[in-house]
């Protein structure tokens, strides 16, 4: 909103309607402008200090007088007829920067700071406004390399257009070769120019001055000068350690010339911006850092496991607490097992990232080790403790066995799941709460579940259940209730997609910010039916490998993949001749059809095997490389009673 001067409201103004004492100004809601109204005072009462950018005094007492003439007797010019008086008293000037720098205070970012300098300085303190920036802004200690570049961040001015119907007065427009052309983009600063001795001064100066007469063409552009007769200010902006940018303030000719006093007010809004300026580009990189370092603690995508499907969703908290605690993983475990993990450290801040990232490797540290559930969480308490007595988190740690069709769950402090069954019934899962991570000195309990071919498992934080409007009971149920809802559209025989799924659970937020942020994994259980296992033990004898490549020559037969016998014999040959050289107990060997076919070898030795060249002159070592041929891929897997080796081959 612009306020409408006193000097053009007022009775007997210079050409402007008069209007009743004690009326409100009328404002305007433009975009242009955002400047509020203030009530004039009236005759016996004193004029109260305002708190938004003042309107110039218009009063009798507060305007200079004026010769017969229509000269002002200060300064022998002539009084404009419209647009705000210029700042004569002392008092003036101390409550307009006061106003002005709490406007540019407000200011979070490096827009809203810019457009605080302009909305502030116009009209009250000149009649257009062009602020340039470094290109790029150098952060804290950084040192720019490469030319000095000023690039126009944004203008401001008077418009040339006013609503009369509204009862707002008209404002004369300026010339079309005026304000308006004054538009260079961007400036290269010349060493030993003109305008980087203005730069290097600090100190704001007239455009008339010596230095600065040749500082102006060089900012502006040679092709655009200052039109005549204009008055303009050039104000460097001065952040912590260099010069950020530059500030320039100009009145049409018409208006009353910058005083001395007026660069003492160019200054302080210099100042204050330059040093706003400063802190938003540090708090952009600060809040950048710690996204990117969020974000990166994440995982990028999610594996491909057999007998089950993923879908994740992770959606940050407000601006006024972006960085969070939470954290989801998938963690694929010997046996075509997956463990499901979804945690969140408490509070917000860099800290409580870091201290996720810690947690997160730990547990996937564990996971690889192959430990039951509730062990996982009790070394997770241990190291929480380790990382700080303050240190607390809530988890959830889930194993799911595609063949067994069960999943072990144990929580520690964490919301329960929620599973949606394949006919649309969607339940809480009744786990033990157990106590949140970094407590120290409690039991944690896991039970095993039921985890039927097309139910869908929800893992997620607090952040989707729980608000300031709701507690967190409340939500669990309305999450219930929206997966049950969004079930019945697909059908009782057919679960609905997963991606479709996390964005209609994520719908039950609503607008508005966010309390917490948030994390989401889903998994559905495709299973793999027993027709599709084939699992024998082998005793570490001589005789193994052959028994071995015989079983497989049956069960390929027995699922229709003739063509790869000769491929998967040779392969379980080798793995299982190098379980039987260092084996004391039976040999696990498990075919498993799904999409591709995975050969699995487990024994009692917990030493992996190491892929290495063999020379020319050795009798062994080349086995490991004849899979790494062969194979899709293949990899070890240390249990707590041994190890795993596996290998899958693309179905022909």
């Amino acid at each position: 909103m612009t306020p409408v001067p006193a000097s053009q409201a007022s009775a007997g103004g210079q050409g402007g309607p008069s209007r009743p004492s004690g009326t409100p100004l009328p404002v305007d809601d433009g975009p242009e402008h955002s400047q509020p109204a203030a009530e004039e005072p009236g005759p016996h009462r004193p004029r109260p200090t305002p708190d938004s950018i003042p309107v110039q005094p218009g009063g009798d007492q507060a305007r200079t007088p004026a010769t017969p003439g229509g000269l002002e007797r200060r300064t022998g010019q002539t009084a404009p007829p419209h647009g705000p008086m210029p700042m004569r008293r002392d008092g003036d000037r101390l409550r307009f920067v006061g106003a002005a720098t709490r406007r540019i205070a407000r200011g979070i970012d490096l827009d809203e700071i810019v457009m605080g300098l302009c909305r502030a300085t116009v009209p009250t303190f000149s009649d257009a406004i062009l602020v340039y920036l470094r290109d790029p802004l150098p952060v804290g200690d950084e040192r720019p390399t490469g030319p000095l570049l000023l690039r126009l961040r944004r203008t401001d001015r008077i418009p040339q257009q006013r609503d009369v119907e509204d009862g707002i007065l008209p404002v004369p427009a300026p010339e079309s070769s005026g304000l308006a052309t004054l538009t260079n983009d961007l400036c290269e600063v010349r060493p030993g120019g003109a305008l980087a001795e203005v730069l290097r001064g600090v100190r704001p100066v007239f455009a008339d001055a010596p230095g600065a007469a040749d500082a102006l063409p060089e900012l502006l552009g040679d092709d655009l000068p200052v039109p005549p007769g204009q008055h303009a200010i050039l104000a460097p902006l001065r952040g912590r350690r260099r010069v950020i940018g530059a500030a320039l303030f100009l009145r049409r000719p018409e208006r009353p010339a910058f005083e001395a006093d007026d660069l003492l007010v160019a200054a302080q809004l210099a100042t204050h911006s330059a040093l706003g300026i400063d802190k938003a580009v540090l708090y952009g990189r600060e809040a950048y850092i710690a996204d990117e370092l969020q974000r990166t603690m994440l995982p990028e995508h999610l594996p491909r496991c057999t007998g089950v499907r993923l879908a994740s969703r992770y959606l940050p908290a407000a601006e006024t607490a972006r960085v969070g605690g939470d954290w989801y993983d998938a963690i694929p475990l010997p046996g075509s097992r997956v463990a499901l993990v979804v945690g969140d450290v408490m509070g917000h801040s860099m800290t409580s990232a870091a201290i996720m990232g810690q947690l997160r490797t730990t547990a996937q540290t564990l996971a690889g080790l192959d430990l039951p559930p509730q062990e996982v969480l009790h070394h997770l308490d241990e190291q929480a403790q380790r990382l700080g007595t303050d240190r607390m988190a809530t988890c959830l740690y889930a194993v799911y066995d595609p063949v067994a069709h069960r999943i072990t769950v144990a929580n520690a402090g964490h919301p329960p799941p929620v599973l949606l069954h394949l006919g649309g019934r969607a339940e809480v899962l009744r786990v033990p709460a157990g106590a949140p991570i970094g407590v120290g000195g409690v039991d944690f309990e896991a039970v095993e579940l039921d985890a039927p071919a097309g139910a869908t498992l929800l893992l997620y934080t607090d952040g989707l259940v729980e608000s300031r409007l709701r507690d967190v009971w409340t939500g669990i149920e309305q999450l219930r209730e929206k997966l049950a809802t969004t079930a019945q559209l697909t059908g009782v025989d057919h679960p609905p997609p997963l991606e479709a799924l996390c964005d209609e659970v994520l719908d039950m937020l609503g607008p508005g910010d966010r309390d917490d942020d948030i994390a989401l994994l889903a998994a559905r259980f495709d299973g793999i039916a027993p027709s599709d296992v084939a699992y024998w033990f082998l005793e570490p004898e001589d005789s193994a490998p052959g028994r071995a490549r015989r079983l497989a020559r049956r069960a390929l037969s027995r699922w229709g993949l003739e063509d790869m016998t000769d491929s998967v014999e040779l392969l379980v040959s080798e793995v299982v001749t190098n379980a039987v050289r260092y084996a004391s107990r039976p040999i696990t060997l498990r075919l498993l059809r799904t999409d591709v076919l995975r050969c699995e070898v487990g024994d009692d030795v917990p030493q992996l095997p190491r892929l290495r060249q063999a020379r020319a002159t050795d009798e062994g070592g080349r086995g490991l490389y004849l899979v790494n041929r062969l194979a899709r891929r293949w990899g070890a897997t240390r249990l707590s009673t041994g190890k795993v080796v596996w290998f899958e081959l693309n179905r022909g």
